[in-house]
């Protein structure tokens, strides 16, 4: 018997359709993987289940969990089962977690309120849940915040609170987007030890089909609401029967095709880092006393050259953001000298920094964050203008911010809109016309695709690609993601507490690693052929 059934379910927000007829089910001890792009209803339907839709939702069909009819509970019964039978692990755990509570009291919470433990018991339960999703109490006590975290370090709370009372069923909606592979492999043993040791059933949530693949016996494919295929994993994705299923499976391993027109070889170095260190200071342990500094970058030297594309590897908290954010000038090394432009930047004023500003640009990981929601597209595509030495008129700025949305493949009409009416990779598309708007040397990017489902992927690398062949740019990339690194890269570098432990071409890196941290990564890495051939040899 089924743990969760879903028959015919439809639902509207006001006029607009959003699912279509969905059915699906889940029994006790199963995995179930649900893929489709964003937008395709995916998060709409774990929504459903949860009861967390928005008042002007209206939901039709039948959802029915361990014989409850969800869409007729009442609230007090849907605050009864969420968190205790039913778990959910959000996609953006930042949102997820209250920032004025520490983690320990955010996962002994749902603790306390289901089971009325005592404040030391939960608060131990919790201390048992951390340790064993990665977050150990020698480095990760209690007592931190979300905001002390790294973004792979508060989605692990995440994973903490859902998993923390063994629900019947567990929503996971993207549950390692954040991750570095080696922790994304960690969790997804995690999540299966929890579901052989309890039965509890998981429902996946995913763009990632290697990792569904891994993970899950059955899979139901969305698309604009409406399910267009499903079946068990492996048959369904080894056959590829439907178009649609075709597509995604090529696109998660698509490879963008790059023209090699600039010999960055033999070029001056645009961006030369040498023996830099970054301390930070330990965490108050008294009125008078500190723990010892916190070393995040550890004497760290790279050298980049005019329109080259560097891969910067490694786990979540090795150093990689860090990194970046001194190569920006957002932040001083402890000691060591970066130059750009043959200039040394380190130690400058704002004033002094201007002119290199203008020839670098960031792309963020979550470009709706790095977006003023309540600005229009032409004013935030234009914020980088303010560098330039000739400020341009009114009308020069419009035409600008025209040609760069024109550059990404967006409608130039679209620089009237707000950016809450965009999809997630329009609005990164978005962030790449402000970072190209002032046409630099060198943009770093952020984790720029983790978020992206597979087909807008394979769209914006293509991109990426098409503006280092066009204008030149060089790329710095940080990212936890191999296939991204092989797919636009030209060189790669390992990272690995603090230090860079390996470097080298991209493809010699990936397929024969030298450095433990290099083998772990690529090892960790998941891979649909790959994927598919283990759960065959599995079954067979």
């Amino acid at each position: 018997m089924s743990l969760l059934e879903i028959e015919n379910l439809s639902l509207a927000i006001g006029d607009t359709p959003i699912l279509k007829g969905i059915e699906l089910s889940v029994a006790p001890g199963e995995v179930l993987g649900l893929v489709g792009e964003s937008g395709s209803g995916k998060s709409m339907t774990a929504l459903t289940l949860m009861q967390l839709l928005p008042h002007a939702a209206r939901a039709t069909g039948r959802v029915a969990f361990d014989g409850i009819d969800i869409l007729a509970a009442t609230e007090d019964q849907m605050c009864a089962l969420r968190g205790y039978d039913i778990g959910m692990v959000f996609q953006e755990p930042m949102t997820a977690l209250n920032p004025v509570k520490t983690i320990g009291e955010q996962v002994a919470e749902g603790i306390r309120w289901h089971t009325k433990a005592t404040r030391a018991a939960a608060e131990e339960r919790a201390r048992q849940m951390l340790d064993r999703v990665g977050l150990p109490q020698a480095k990760f006590p209690l007592s931190r915040y979300p905001h002390e975290l790294s973004g792979g370090q508060r989605q692990r709370v995440v994973i903490a609170i859902a998993c923390a009372l063994k629900p019947k069923l567990l929503i996971a909606d993207e549950p390692t987007t954040a991750l570095d592979v080696v922790l994304q492999a960690q969790i997804l043993d995690l999540l299966r030890d929890l579901v052989a040791e309890s039965r509890m059933g998981l429902l996946l949530i995913s763009h990632d089909l290697a990792v569904v693949t891994e993970m899950a016996d059955r899979i139901t494919i969305l698309r604009r609401g409406e399910v267009m295929e499903a079946g068990d994993t492996v048959r369904t994705l080894s056959e590829q029967l439907h178009p649609y299923t075709r597509q995604l499976a090529q696109a998660s391993m698509h490879v963008p095709a790059r023209a090699k027109v600039h010999a960055v070889g033999s070029a001056k170095p645009l961006l030369e880092v040498e023996g830099v260190t970054r301390d930070y200071p330990g965490r108050r342990t008294s009125l008078f006393q500190r723990a010892p500094a916190i070393r995040a970058v550890d004497d760290v030297s790279l050298s980049m050259a005019p329109g080259q594309s560097v891969a910067l590897v490694g786990r979540s908290g090795c150093g990689k953001s860090t990194l970046a954010r001194m190569i920006l000038a957002l932040d001083r090394p402890s000691s060591g000298t970066i130059r750009f432009r043959g200039e040394t930047i380190t130690g400058k004023s704002e004033a002094e920094l201007k002119p290199a500003r203008r020839d670098m640009q960031v792309v963020f990981q979550d470009p709706y964050g790095s977006f003023d929601p309540r600005q229009k597209v032409e004013r935030l595509v234009a914020e980088p203008l303010h560098l330039l030495e000739k400020k341009p008129t009114r009308a020069d700025c419009r035409e600008m911010v025209a040609h760069a949305l024109h550059e990404v493949g967006l409608d130039p009409r679209d620089m009237d809109k707000y950016p809450h009416e965009f999809s997630g990779g329009q609005r990164q598309r978005l962030s790449i016309a402000r970072a190209i708007i002032t046409r630099p040397k060198l943009v770093v990017a952020d984790e720029p695709v983790s978020a992206l489902d597979v087909s807008i992927r394979a769209q914006i690398l293509d991109l990426f690609a098409e503006l280092n062949q066009k204008l030149g740019i060089a790329y710095l990339f940080i990212t936890h993601d191999l296939t991204v690194a092989r797919a636009i890269t030209d060189e790669v570098l390992v990272m690995h507490d603090g230090k860079i432990v390996e470097r080298g071409k991209t493809n010699e890196v990936l397929d024969h690693p030298q450095s433990e941290a290099a083998k772990a990564l690529v090892n960790a890495a998941p891979d649909l052929h790959r994927a598919i051939a283990r759960k065959i040899q599995e079954q067979g």
